[in-house]
């Protein structure tokens, strides 16, 4: 390492001359400097040398290289300091402060400017307005407006007797103790300090022993001439100056007797604002649905009524606790717990109103010919539901002063691992996207998705729920619908019946016309029939019967009503067969025995003459006019099959009758 030689000179000098110097204390005053002492000044010596201290030292050059050859060495500049925050000229000295705290506490009051004057950071904001009309009122019984009595911010600046002024003493003074006429105050004080940030308050030692220092002062020392009254926008100061000084003056646990009386009182009214706001919200409930043309439960309407009497009563108590003066240890512990229980029930009353709602709209929607809006309606009730519950959870948190911004920035920085993680549930819900944009099938469809056949129940975010002919019930994640092949029966306007009827081989061939145009004038005369294509022919020849084909489909909306036309239709071809005298085949077996005798004469049948067939075809429709003229529903079209349509015996819907002999 290398200096300079001029460096090397002043550095050297310096160092002798300050060991020369400390060598000479050393000889004089053997007793108090050694040896620490002259290291210590030689140290000091080069740490006070500008020369020595502005020498760096040079970079040896490698071997090979040249000076011209190095890098510099770049220095990175120091990063400039913002300018400090100026200070406001309302808090900049001890005049102004108490300049713009009373006059922000005259009528029309600024309890928002006059906080900016108190420190906080003991007592909290909870008490901040009680704490600032105490404050204020214990002003106003000891001093006039007297601000000259205080430096400005001028005077702090260029008088010396100022220079590091922190505090200012505002009461109690000598000039106080004529007012107090031997009044004990023990060390309560009002004074102003300086913050760090260079304002003026009023300081926090002030703001948490002011309580005890307005109840000593208020009682004895009247407000002077021309002040304001402080106790008349004040309900808890104005409440202690009507009670008797036993209620006042003695605590149980921190509270004055009187506050312990308000707490109960406040409790009780609560309680029975809960049974009216209950009442009150069921009787609007009801009026407001029957004028809309719904329908609700008792029992869901008094489920959704509860937790709005909790909301009610919540927000009274935030409300009135805050007029009982409470000292600001119990409202720390009070507040919280009250804006707690007033967001759990909001979130509580909006889950019940949605329920409530959504009960009315599926209650309409099951009225309605569409199913989109029974498919919507339960997806409706669960976004809301999701909804409620995140802001419900954002305000829980706020209220319990917990920092959401850090929380949230974490969900920010691992969204890419929820993304991952949470890969098959944003699969279902864009499959329930899927699911309300396609509509392949609504609630109440039959449908089968692979092996899964039933009808369709519930679609949600995650799943949809079918409900099997075995009454089971199935759960299938909505992204497998979307790649997944279904078949949905509900859609079809057509369902197709084929089957065979087997008569015997003795029937005549005009009896066999008559009876297939007979069943075609059946179909065509049906009300759930498909008129314009259908079968019934002689098809087969039979092990043991003539089975005639009939091919046809019933154009109904539901499987109910389809089995219902269907039974109709039977019995009406059992009913045409009876009267064309036409009996039904089953399976027989003949056994015939041949014996050696004269063959008898066989007649063969007549061939057809002609006009034959329009003579059977005539007859199976007038046989069939027969069998259907008394028939109801040649009067009408009947309405699709309902399970609480009326009995035909007694007028009860059959789920009447059949809890009624279920009963008996």
């Amino acid at each position: 390492m290398e200096f300079d030689e001029k460096s090397d000179r002043r550095v050297i000098g310096s160092a002798l001359s300050v060991g020369g110097t400390i060598s000479g204390m050393s000889k004089s005053m053997p007793e108090i400097i050694g040896l620490p002492a002259i290291v210590a000044a030689l140290s000091l010596a080069a740490a006070l040398t500008p020369t020595a201290a502005s020498v760096e030292p040079a970079a040896q050059t490698p071997p090979g290289q040249t000076p011209q050859d190095q890098t510099p060495t770049l220095q990175t500049p120091a990063t400039p300091q913002p300018p400090p925050k100026p200070v406001p000229k309302e808090l900049d000295s001890p005049r102004s402060t108490l300049r713009t705290f009373r006059e922000a506490m005259e009528d029309p009051v600024d309890y928002e400017l006059a906080l900016t004057c108190l420190d906080l950071s003991i007592e909290g904001a909870e008490t901040g307005r009680d704490n600032a009309d105490r404050l204020v009122g214990i002003l106003n019984r000891v001093e006039y407006r007297t601000y000259w009595q205080l430096p400005d911010a001028g005077e702090l600046a260029a008088r010396q007797e100022y220079e590091g002024l922190t505090e200012w003493k505002v009461f109690p003074l000598p000039k106080h103790e004529r007012l107090l006429n031997g009044l004990r105050i023990g060390r309560q004080e009002i004074v102003l300090a300086r913050t760090d940030d260079g304002t003026w308050k009023f300081s926090a030692q002030t703001v948490a022993g002011i309580e005890a220092l307005y109840d000593r002062v208020a009682r004895t020392v009247p407000i002077l001439r021309g002040l304001t009254d402080e106790r008349r926008r004040n309900i808890s100061l104005w409440i202690e100056s009507k009670l008797p000084a036993a209620l006042v003056d003695r605590e149980f646990i921190t509270l004055k007797y009187w506050q312990w009386l308000g707490l109960g009182l406040v409790v009780f009214t609560g309680v029975m604002l809960d049974f009216v706001t209950r009442l009150l919200v069921a009787i609007i409930s009801r009026r407001i649905i029957s004028k809309r043309g719904g329908e609700a439960r008792r029992e869901t309407l008094r489920k959704t009524v509860r937790p709005f009497g909790l909301v009610a009563s919540a927000l009274f108590w935030l409300f009135t606790i805050k007029l009982l003066g409470l000292p600001s240890e119990a409202l720390k512990l009070l507040l919280p717990a009250v804006r707690f229980f007033a967001m759990l029930a909001g979130v509580w009353a909006g889950f019940r109103l949605t329920d409530l709602v959504v009960e009315v709209f599926a209650d309409k929607a099951a009225r309605t010919e569409t199913k989109l809006d029974d498919l919507l309606v339960p997806l409706v009730r669960k976004t809301i539901k999701i909804l409620i519950f995140v802001f419900g959870l954002i305000y829980i948190a706020d209220s319990m002063n917990i920092q959401i911004t850090p929380l949230l920035t974490g969900l920010g920085i691992g969204g890419l691992g929820f993304a991952f993680a949470a890969r098959d549930t944003l699969e279902n819900i864009f499959g329930s996207v899927t699911v309300l944009v396609d509509r392949p099938f609504q609630v109440g469809d039959w449908i089968q998705i692979g092996d899964v056949e039933g009808t369709v129940e519930n679609v949600g975010f995650r799943s949809t729920r079918v409900r099997t002919f075995y009454n089971s019930l199935v759960t299938i994640p909505n992204g497998n619908l979307v790649r997944a092949a279904v078949d949905n029966f509900g859609k079809r306007k057509y369902r197709r019946w084929k089957t065979h009827i087997s008569l015997t081989y003795g029937t005549p061939p005009e009896k066999i016309d008559a009876f297939c145009e007979g069943v075609r004038e059946l179909i065509r005369l049906h009300p759930y029939t498909r008129t314009d294509y259908y079968q019934v022919w002689l098809h087969q020849f039979g092990d043991s019967s003539l089975d005639i084909l009939v091919y046809m489909f019933h154009e109904a909306p539901d499987w109910t009503t389809e089995l219902r036309e269907r039974h109709r239709l039977m019995l009406d071809i059992i009913r045409l067969a009876d009267r064309l005298g036409v009996e039904f085949a089953f399976p027989t077996r003949t056994l015939h025995l041949h014996q050696e005798k004269a063959e008898a004469v066989r007649t063969p049948a007549p061939p057809p003459a002609a006009g034959d067939e329009e003579r059977a075809s005539g007859e199976g429709r007038r046989a069939t006019r027969l069998v259907t003229d008394a028939a109801p529903w040649r009067r009408g079209k009947p309405a699709p099959y309902s399970f609480n349509e009326p009995s035909p015996v007694d007028g009860q819907t059959q789920i009447e009758s059949r809890r009624d002999g279920e009963t008996e």
